[in-house]
């Protein structure tokens, strides 16, 4: 596989810092605070929809180490790191869980050690390298990690919606499910305008003023990425209404981030 380092650039806003900022993370430069601001003072409700889809990810992946003994997790766009990341969630339920993060962000390989802190039993790995791509699963850093005869747990939380349609983001996820084994599994959330579809045309606006493609999709858009696959209950879902485990009171306005937990047969 290609390498695809690139140097940091501080002076245009990048998405994943942008989200940690929404997150109340602090690592971010001021460019990033400046377009987050930009976009909260438009639609205030952008940082509840960055906070609930996180506690999707957390929830979902730690309902397949569980419930499902999912023991293998491929990241996608796993973005800077911010506790509890994906490999201490279910570390904490199965130690032996093996993790791989995947990102072609140089910002978030400055923070790669924090991805490594993980179990003894388990283990931990962060590979650089274009997600937008569908040869991620012969790369061979990843094969050291996972056993790819056995079931893995495939995380797209938030990063679709930065695929343009002339990426066929559709066709990208399918072929990588497809090369999965039976029994694997499919985490996924996506920024939507189904809800809020002034405020969710806002948002893209100011992120393609900052040189960011950013693009929400319906929900039955969103429901064809699990063509073929088994949904868990309670299917596609406003990501704050899947397994909750308290009931905040929000609208589904409020969050605008669809989510969907499926298995391959």
């Amino acid at each position: 596989m290609t390498e695809t380092r690139q140097e940091i650039d501080t002076t245009r806003p990048h998405p994943a810092r942008m989200y940690d900022y929404y997150l109340g993370g602090k690592d971010w430069f001021g460019v990033d605070r400046e377009a987050a601001e930009e976009v909260l003072r438009a639609v205030p409700f952008a940082r509840t929809g960055a906070r609930q889809n996180r506690a999707f990810m957390q929830r979902a992946v730690r309902a397949l180490a569980a419930e499902h003994g999912i023991r293998q997790f491929l990241d996608l766009g796993s973005g800077i790191p911010t506790e509890p990341n994906l490999h201490q969630v279910v570390q904490q339920v199965a130690p032996e869980c093996r993790v791989v993060y995947a990102d072609n962000d140089p910002m978030v390989l400055e923070y790669v050690d924090v991805l490594m802190h993980g179990t003894a039993e388990g283990r931990t790995a962060y590979v650089e390298s274009d997600v937008r791509t569908d040869d991620l699963l012969y790369d061979e850093r990843v094969r050291a990690v996972l056993d790819l005869t056995q079931p893995v747990a495939l995380s797209l939380v938030a990063l679709l919606h930065f695929f343009p349609d002339e990426l066929d983001p559709h066709d990208l996820v399918g072929t990588m499910v497809e090369r999965l084994p039976s029994g694997s599994c499919l985490v996924l959330s996506h920024a939507t305008n189904d809800l809020a579809p002034e405020e969710g045309r806002r948002i893209e606006e100011l992120y393609r003023r900052g040189g960011n493609h950013i693009q929400g999709r319906t929900g039955e858009e969103f429901a064809r990425f699990f063509d073929g696959l088994e949904l868990l209950d309670p299917g596609v879902q406003l990501v704050h209404r899947w397994r909750p485990e308290e009931r905040p009171e929000l609208s589904d306005a409020e969050v605008s981030f669809y989510g969907a937990v499926a298995r391959k047969p």
